[in-house]
């Protein structure tokens, strides 16, 4: 016999909702504390000598004769002093030292990505911040931009978005107006070579004023905000990740109209599949609406479907090949696996790259972490293809200007 259901004893009150709210904010600090105890702060990781010499791809014999000059930080010895440990900014100085051909041209300036998907879930946040950290191990400058006010990708540098961000750190005042240039929001962060601008529930403001400005200012243009905000700190970094709300509102438009090329997560699930297809269809529609019309333009360097919390099961194969068929050579030529090392991560705010050690078995962590090392090389490749089209474009000019 089936169970009758159980009838609501009483109604739900906003000043209820607010106590829970509250609630749920003191868990989190305690959860945070917990977690990052005793200084309820994320650290960096330490590298040790085979993990930096991957990183550097060098043998061990010409590293210890490169130590041995002098001219490059040479780490911390353990108590008993066989072991040699690095931190992530020394190890970003050997880094930028033999990667000295990959980093950002004379001439060339910061590569802005976008991070987006209508769909929560996805592994968006966690893909724009393996992203930064893949990039800065790899010895480029990151500056990661909060524009989803949920503050998700804040709350994985360690900040707790309800009760640590304040209005003028986040987009919110560029949005309104009384501030043009993003810096007065950029902060440094735990991780050596990633600064970030954050976010927090205060920035769904940031929906009201746009079309609001767009409406009693003459020649206002919404979609620019952020594209001329960021103007002003180009120059200073070689990347710019912006992670972007789960729907196709005025700061996620913003953040396309700022951005060279886009990365979309997407898990091979036909829900997901569905979701994406929606996405692009308004965008289109959008833009159109908002761009072409006003005969004028707007170009993407590239767009990159990353496979994400991929499994294995037959279904997941069938809409791979929905995914292949439907975005081409959009699909990046790497999957990110669904494994417990990822999950794990998450549940203590952070990444593969947080870890100094994993507890589970090595081969799982490996599994995931080449995953990520191949994604961020795919996409530091289509970053050097749009410096190299910088450069391109900058040479003539200059050119031009002298002579005579």
């Amino acid at each position: 016999m089936t169970k009758p259901l159980l009838a609501l004893s009483s109604t739900i009150s906003l000043g209820q909702i607010s106590d829970q709210a509250t609630k749920a904010v003191e868990m989190m600090e305690m959860i945070r504390t917990a977690m990052l105890a005793p200084t309820a702060r994320k650290a960096a990781p330490n590298f040790n000598l085979s993990q930096l010499t991957t990183l550097l791809g060098i043998e061990k014999g010409s590293f210890a004769h490169r130590l041995n000059k002098g001219d490059l930080p040479t780490g911390t010895l353990n108590e008993s002093g066989n072991r040699r440990e690095f931190t992530l900014a020394e190890s970003r100085t050997w880094i930028k030292e033999y990667h000295k051909d990959r980093l950002r041209p004379e001439g060339a300036e910061a590569v802005t990505i976008s991070v987006g998907n209508f769909k929560g879930g996805v592994g968006k946040t966690t893909t724009a911040m393996t992203l930064a950290q893949g990039l800065s191990l790899r010895g480029h400058r990151v500056l990661v931009i909060d524009t989803d006010p949920q503050g998700s990708l804040t709350t994985l540098f360690g900040i707790l978005p309800d009760t640590e961000v304040e209005e003028e750190d986040t987009i919110l005042p560029l949005a309104m107006g009384s501030e043009t240039s993003i810096r007065y929001a950029i902060r440094p962060t735990y991780w050596d070579g990633i600064d970030l601008v954050a976010a927090a529930p205060v920035l769904f403001g940031a929906e009201f004023a746009l079309p609001a400005r767009q409406t009693s200012e003459d020649g206002f243009e919404f979609w620019n905000v952020l594209h001329y905000g960021i103007d002003d700190v180009r120059a200073e970094y070689d990347v710019i990740v912006i992670d972007t709300p789960p729907s196709l509102s005025y700061t996620t438009i913003n953040a396309f109209m700022a951005s060279n090329g886009i990365v979309m997560p997407l898990p091979p699930n036909a829900l997901d599949f569905a979701s994406a297809a929606q996405f692009w269809s308004l965008f289109s529609d959008l833009s159109n609406e908002l761009i072409t019309k006003r005969g004028l333009t707007k170009e993407f360097d590239f767009i990159s479907i990353l496979l994400s919390r991929v499994t294995t099961d037959a279904n997941s194969a069938i809409v791979r090949q929905w995914i292949q068929s439907t975005y081409a050579e959009k699909v990046l030529p790497v999957e990110i696996p669904k494994t417990t090392v990822v999950d794990t991560t998450s549940i203590e705010f952070g990444t593969v790259y947080d870890v100094n050690r994993y507890d589970g078995a090595a081969k799982t962590f490996k599994r995931a972490r080449d995953a990520y090392d191949m994604f961020v090389s795919y996409v530091e490749a289509s970053i050097h293809s749009v410096w190299r089209k910088q450069v391109g474009e900058v040479t003539p000019k200059k050119t031009k200007k002298g002579s005579k």
